[in-house]
């Protein structure tokens, strides 16, 4: 059962996502909220698997709640869901390791993408993907320099951007799961980056001709 805290400036939009959600019997809802404090607050009390958060609300933005829960909890699995594809929104939440920005008009992808984001991928709505490769390589590129990647390791990046699993990966790469996870850790450590996020972010901004 994944546990699923949402978070709301309109109460009755928060209610209608957790009915939305309570249809799947994989996902169990654990309260609501309606602002960024109560995100933060809703989060280290009841530490759901993942949180569904809006973006722009009253007292202070999702985007500021999810800064103060990574600050006490580095791991902590966020997707944010908003009526606002704004490019510097969507910026901001790559580079503090969400782990998801969807569209609210995308109602039909917000269960499968709170089960991918629950099992380690990085989800992104189909309007905010024809988005970041103009938004990423808008910033000064993160330089390969000395750094040498192999065939493989070119190839999981590939898939990393492109939001595949482990899993996935291994079966169109033709390898073990073990053999993806030790070349992702090398990977990681290679790029100086923290996570799947950080590899998509690097991936667009060094390859965004492919």
């Amino acid at each position: 059962m994944i546990r699923v805290v949402i978070v709301d400036d309109d109460p009755l939009v928060a209610e209608s996502l957790k009915t939305i959600l309570e249809i799947s019997e994989e996902i169990e809802v654990l309260g609501t909220g309606n602002s960024g404090p109560e995100a933060v607050k809703l989060y280290l009390q009841e530490r759901p698997d993942v949180l569904l958060t809006d973006i722009r609300m009253g007292e202070s933005t999702g985007i500021e709640a999810a800064k103060e829960i990574f600050k006490q909890v580095p791991d902590a699995v966020i997707l944010l869901l908003t009526t606002f594809s704004d490019d510097e929104y969507i910026r901001e939440a790559l580079q503090i390791g969400v782990k998801g920005y969807l569209i609210k008009q995308e109602l039909a992808s917000i269960v499968p993408a709170i089960k991918a984001v629950y099992n380690g991928q990085t989800v992104f709505g189909t309007e905010v993907v024809g988005k970041l490769a103009s938004i990423l390589t808008d910033q000064t590129p993160q330089k390969l320099n000395n750094i040498e990647l192999s065939e493989r390791e070119e190839s999981i990046l590939f898939a990393v951007a492109n939001g595949k699993n482990n899993k996935e990966i291994a079966q169109e790469l033709f390898l073990s799961e073990g053999t993806v996870r030790n070349n992702l850790s090398q990977l990681l450590e290679k790029l100086e980056v923290r996570d799947r996020t950080q590899l998509a972010i690097f991936y667009y901004r060094n390859y965004p001709q492919k």
